[in-house]
C-alpha cells in the first residue's frame, strides 16, 4: 500500500498547489450557508437541528463534486502522463484508489469546515448530536459515491469538459431515482416492487434514511458497494483504454 499512499499524497498535495482548493472550499461553505439560511429558512423553522443543512447536500454535491472528479483521469490521458504513471511500480488498483481517496479526503475537509453550524445549533438549543453525526457520515459516504462515479467517467474521456457533463448526467440519474416527482408517476404504471427497486438505487433515498439518525447496515453497504463498483469500473475502463 506504500505506492497507493504515495499517489494519494501527490494527488492531495496537488489540490493545494493551485487556487483550486481555496476556491472549492470557499464556494462549498458559501453555498452551504446560503442553502441553509436563505433557501432552508433555518431560523424560521424554530428547531435546533441541522436537518435543513443536510437536506441540500445531494444537490450541493451534484454542483461541486463533478469539477473535482472530472480531472482525476481525463487530465492524465490528455497530457499523456497516464502512460508514465502506469509504468511506475504501482498496480492500477493502487493508482485508482490513491487518486480516489485523495479527492474524497479533499471533499471531507470542506465538509469538516462546516463545524461552526454544528456549534451554532448546540448554542441555540439541545439538538440530537447522534443524528448530526450520522448525517455527516451519510453525507461523506454520498460524496464518495459521487466521486467514484466521477472517477470512472473521467477515465472515459480525454476531455475534462466531456467528463464533467457525463458526471453531472449520471449523478443526476442516481439522485432522481429516489425523487418523489419521479417515483410518483412510476407508481401509476409499474408494480410497487419495481418502484421500490428504482428507489433503492438512489443516493437520495439512502442518504435521507441515514439523516434520520439510523445508521442502517443496508444504507452503509449500499454506498460502500456503490463506491467499490464504480472504482472497479474505473479500473476496467483504464485497462480497455490502455489496450487501444
Amino acid at each position: 500500500m506504500r505506492q497507493a499512499f504515495a499517489i494519494f499524497r501527490r494527488e492531495f498535495a496537488s489540490y493545494f498547489a493551485t487556487p483550486l482548493a481555496a476556491v472549492f472550499i470557499v464556494i462549498f461553505l458559501l453555498l452551504s450557508g446560503a442553502f441553509t439560511f436563505f433557501l432552508g429558512n433555518f431560523f424560521e423553522t424554530g428547531q435546533a437541528d441541522l436537518q435543513v443543512f443536510f437536506r441540500f447536500h445531494p444537490w450541493l454535491y451534484l454542483l461541486l463534486v463533478p469539477p473535482v472528479a472530472m480531472g482525476l483521469w481525463a487530465e492524465e490521458r490528455k497530457s499523456g502522463t497516464i502512460e508514465l504513471l502506469l509504468t511506475q511500480p504501482v498496480t492500477l488498483w493502487q493508482a485508482v484508489l490513491g487518486k480516489f481517496v485523495a479527492a474524497w479526503l479533499f471533499v471531507a475537509l470542506a465538509l469538516a469546515l462546516t463545524f461552526p453550524l454544528w456549534i451554532t445549533v448546540n448554542w441555540l438549543g439541545d439538538p440530537d448530536n447522534g443524528v448530526i453525526v450520522a448525517s455527516y457520515v451519510g453525507s461523506l459516504l454520498m460524496a464518495g459515491g459521487f466521486l467514484a462515479i466521477g472517477s470512472c467517467l473521467s477515465a472515459l474521456s480525454r476531455s475534462s469538459v466531456v467528463a464533467f457533463i457525463l458526471i453531472v448526467l449520471v449523478s443526476l440519474l442516481f439522485l432522481l431515482a429516489g425523487f418523489p416527482l419521479v417515483l410518483g408517476p412510476l407508481q401509476a404504471v409499474l408494480p410497487q416492487a419495481t418502484v421500490d427497486a428504482v428507489s433503492s438505487l438512489s443516493f437520495l433515498t439512502h442518504f435521507q434514511a441515514i439523516t434520520r439518525g439510523v445508521l442502517d447496515l443496508r444504507d452503509l453497504l449500499y454506498f460502500l458497494l456503490t463506491i467499490s463498483a464504480w472504482l472497479f469500473a474505473t479500473v476496467l475502463v483504464i485497462e480497455i483504454k490502455k489496450a487501444d
